[in-house]
């Protein structure tokens, strides 16, 4: 009680009262795609075991659905910016939702390639949501508390997860041959979103307007204007997609790794899963109580770090000390998105809805799991972490100087 009552103390605080009913609406979004998009580490190895593929040909789950964010990335911005923040989630949810439901047919053809066409869609509604929903959290209160509040919100996506790999892991794992039909959580997925989708259609969700600045007058596009005069937002979406690549893909590979060292069965792995997922909500939870006492650069440094330590300890081959240092990965990263998020997005001002729409392409970094399962299947179970060691190491280049930069 003493826990609720602290968190929702801290909730007020990070957050302007006004805003709070629109808070509460927008972080719902965030358990819904955290739940989305965590299935997609548990299909993949169902549909390894269903349909008798190797690690790279399931891979094209993740390649599939993310190309959805980044084909669709610019278009989501182009239309949040002309119809505002709720169109735009309306949206997302109708294609996300359509997208679950093509599920019933998509089993009728029983094949692959029509599955991938599915998650292409929910991909599509997913960037509307996020190219929305990220950037509005950020204005809704005191800019001082923008990463702390996003870190708040992002954690309840870290609890979708959990929701996802384990409900779903132990229905699709159901030690039969086949598995679970995975047709029964994307029909119950897909009704569910239409159901909130409707609902949003009907709220009011206030627009953040901004004071037209001289860069806003200037000729030019927002993308080219971005490019040329924000150099640290360039370095910042370099930063997030390198984090995209190490977190998408130890996430879709981590069922594959723990079952190819024999430390477990699938059933066992997705419960594995669930732990680390766990690992990482509360990270974003105390990520974001330790930032309102400490400068969110800072915060960022001290994870880069942390993530590289762990990761190299997962390349050394030390047996269950290795799978220790890659749960306890979970903790360091879990701060990294809303945070370089936050701070790429500091001072754009009419330029951010833009900006959010090409920093929700990163989520293509998900096909870096194509290169770990190249290489997996051709050499060992942890050479792969090379992917996530590099995606790292960039992370911690990018936390460094935006540190300088506050020092300064």
């Amino acid at each position: 009680m003493n826990m609720l009552t602290e968190q929702q103390t801290d909730t007020n605080q990070t957050t302007d009262r006004k805003y709070l009913v629109p808070f509460i609406l927008i972080t719902s979004l965030f358990f819904l795609w955290g739940f989305a998009r965590a299935i997609l580490d548990v299909l993949n190895k169902h549909f390894q075991n269903a349909l008798h593929i190797s690690i790279t040909h399931s891979a094209l789950i993740q390649v599939t659905t993310y190309l959805g964010y980044f084909l669709m990335a610019i278009p989501a911005g182009f239309f949040i910016n002309r119809y505002g923040y709720r169109r735009g989630v309306v949206f997302g949810l109708l294609l996300f939702g359509v997208g679950a439901l093509l599920f019933i047919p998509g089993a009728t053809v029983g094949s692959f390639s029509a599955f991938l066409l599915c998650l292409f869609i929910i991909g599509c509604g997913l960037v509307f949501l996020e190219t929305a929903a990220n950037p509005y959290v950020t204005e809704l209160g005191a800019k001082e508390t923008a990463t702390s509040r996003l870190n708040l919100s992002q954690s309840f996506n870290g609890l979708g997860g959990i929701f996802a790999t384990l409900c779903i892991g132990q229905f699709l794992f159901n030690q039969t041959e086949e598995g679970g039909n995975v047709v029964v959580p994307y029909t119950i997925l897909g009704i569910l979103v239409l159901v909130i989708a409707l609902v949003f259609s009907r709220v009011d969700l206030p627009e953040i307007r901004h004071v037209a600045t001289a860069e806003d007058e200037a000729a030019g596009s927002n993308i080219s204007k971005l490019f040329s005069h924000h150099k640290m937002f360039v370095f910042g979406l370099l930063a997030l997609l390198s984090y995209e690549v190490a977190e998408i893909s130890i996430n879709s590979y981590f069922i594959n790794f723990v079952t190819g060292m024999k430390w477990m069965d699938d059933r066992t792995a997705s419960v594995a899963l669930t732990c680390a997922l766990a690992f990482f909500m509360v990270g974003r939870f105390l990520g974001s109580w330790i930032m309102r006492r400490i400068k969110a650069t800072t915060m960022l440094l001290i994870c880069a770090v942390g993530c590289v330590v762990c990761i190299l300890l997962v390349l050394s081959n030390l047996g269950k000390l290795s799978l220790v240092a890659l749960l306890c990965n979970y903790m360091f990263e879990a701060i990294m998105f809303p945070t370089i998020f936050s701070i790429a997005l500091t001072g754009l001002g009419n330029l951010t809805k833009t900006a959010s729409s090409l920093l929700m392409m990163t989520p293509i970094g998900g096909c870096g799991f194509l290169l770990m399962g190249l290489i997996a299947d051709r050499t060992h179970f942890t050479l792969p972490f090379l992917v996530p060691l590099v995606g790292f190491v960039i992370v911690l280049a990018y936390a460094a100087r935006e540190y300088k930069l506050t020092k300064k």
